[in-house]
């Protein structure tokens, strides 16, 4: 008989998997699509030293901004970080170490580290800080970055639909850095908005295979977020 993918929550669906140091592959843009019930649950466990890889660190008291908070991460591997005060205020006092990517390169090396290619070359960052002590080579006359596939401990990621089976569904945007993310690390843990039998999800639909999740849990109620707030004025 199978073993059961389904969890009761957050806390349990991690049981057995948080060790201080691990590196954790974290799925969002922005606060759309992050994984938020198990980013509270792994602040609870109380792990620390983590090296955090997702494309920003959500905002103060948000997201992964609760861990920074709490001073559970050691690194960060990020694209886009403006918006968390916390976050700008550690890595100026030297307390956080962060691994700055180009967007496309972040995506592209979580991508690769889960079709398990070690490294490419691209011609971002060429010239930059960026390919400061990486190795560079050149086709065709331009120049390249030989930039390392991701690979981590551990993925969180939000789903807006899956089935027990672990089939994902993501809803637009949503969507983001799950995917990829999901394919990249030894265990994927998913948060899904709507569970439903195996069979009841449109093979054709199905975005993320259960053959990359491991575990999931159910969610009671979704926050949703809004990261920066903006109204038209009101006419006179």
């Amino acid at each position: 008989m199978a073993v059961s993918k389904i969890y009761p929550d957050a806390a349990a669906a991690l049981a057995g998997l948080l060790t201080n140091g691990m590196t954790i592959m974290a799925g969002g843009f922005g606060l759309c699509g992050i994984p938020e019930a198990l980013i509270y649950a792994i602040r609870d466990s109380g792990v620390t030293g983590l090296t955090i890889i997702s494309n920003n660190a959500g905002i103060d008291g948000v997201g992964l901004g609760v861990l920074l908070e709490t001073r559970q991460v050691k690194k960060m591997v990020s694209s886009y970080v403006g918006e968390n005060a916390t976050f700008a205020k550690q890595y100026l006092s030297g307390e956080l170490e962060i691994e700055f990517n180009p967007q496309g390169t972040l995506a592209e090396r979580i991508r690769a580290g889960g079709a398990g290619i070690p490294a490419f070359f691209t011609a971002t960052g060429y010239g930059t800080e960026i390919a400061e002590g990486k190795e560079t080579r050149e086709f065709g006359g331009r120049h390249y970055v030989m930039e390392r596939g991701l690979f981590a401990d551990l993925a969180i990621i939000h789903a807006y639909k899956g089935d027990t089976a672990g089939n994902l569904v993501y809803r637009k945007t949503a969507r983001n850095f799950n995917p990829v993310m999901a394919t990249a690390a030894k265990t994927t843990v998913a948060q899904v908005e709507h569970l439903v039998e195996t069979g009841t999800i449109d093979p054709d639909h199905v975005h993320t295979p259960g053959v990359f999740v491991q575990r999931m849990i159910r969610l009671d109620k979704v926050a949703k977020h809004i990261e920066q707030r903006t109204v038209r004025k009101k006419e006179a």
